[in-house]
């Protein structure tokens, strides 16, 4: 009885440290996961954004159980050791030598891809045209949270089109009326402030604005693509932090 309740909580031990280790690879730093805990609610109560981060750290805000800060940082170096062989290879882009030269679109994230992979630019990308039903639908992507979880080779290949879905940062089919928003390991999504749709980088804590009339915000450019073949309308905003990486 002792060895199957002992098998038990082993199991569970370890079932526990890979969820853990999961959540270390989804954030760079430990206040980057103690962000990802806090709503929007929170920082408009508490105003100060160290002072929510400390009541995160102490069990008084976010989703269940917090990691300590040794905890993650225990993680996050085991986490390096495991990956930091096969990081020394150079990881072979999806958009290595596909014929692009006709498709504007898919020439801009290739120009894009090795500098978002290697976390040198988080790029969010506007895009809005026809899903296979003919219905309208626009949005807002995480290049860099899409590059993590999709294989691109279809879509540099033509095999597949890049839509918004409603998992990514913005989502909106004009059709149907269905409207989301997220957010991804790289943006706060504020979608109740005044000024409109936000996107508030979590490394950098800059604020990307994509009202054409105003500015994107500090460290980024917003380039709106003529790719009438490919898309309705493409936008693409690039967003460089100081922040070492």
């Amino acid at each position: 009885m002792s060895r199957a309740v002992n098998k038990g909580n082993r199991n569970s031990l370890e079932d526990g440290n890979q969820a853990n280790l999961d959540i270390v690879e989804q954030f760079d730093t430990y206040e980057d996961y103690l962000d990802s805990q806090l709503t929007e609610t929170d920082l408009g109560y508490l105003e100060d954004e160290e002072i929510a981060r400390q009541l995160v750290e102490l069990g008084y805000r976010g989703h269940g159980d917090t990691i300590r800060r040794e905890d993650f940082e225990s993680r996050k170096r085991l986490l390096h050791e495991r990956t930091s062989q096969k990081h020394s290879l150079p990881k072979q882009l999806a958009s290595v030598d596909r014929d692009l030269s006709n498709f504007i679109f898919l020439q801009a994230l290739a120009s894009r891809e090795e500098l978002v992979r290697t976390g040198k630019l988080t790029t969010i990308i506007f895009i809005r045209d026809f899903n296979n039903k003919r219905q309208e639908v626009s949005g807002y992507i995480d290049y860099a949270h899409r590059l993590r979880t999709d294989d691109f080779v279809p879509y540099f290949e033509r095999r597949k089109r890049l839509l918004p879905k409603p998992t990514d940062l913005s989502y909106y089919n004009w059709e149907t009326q269905v409207s989301t928003s997220n957010s991804s390991p790289h943006y706060m999504v504020l979608a109740d402030s005044a000024q409109g749709l936000l996107f508030k980088n979590k490394r950098d804590r800059k604020v990307i604005n994509v009202n054409p009339e105003v500015s994107p915000g500090d460290n980024t450019t917003r380039v709106e693509l003529d790719c009438p073949q490919e898309y309705v309308q493409v936008v693409i905003y690039d967003h460089t932090t100081r922040r070492r990486i």
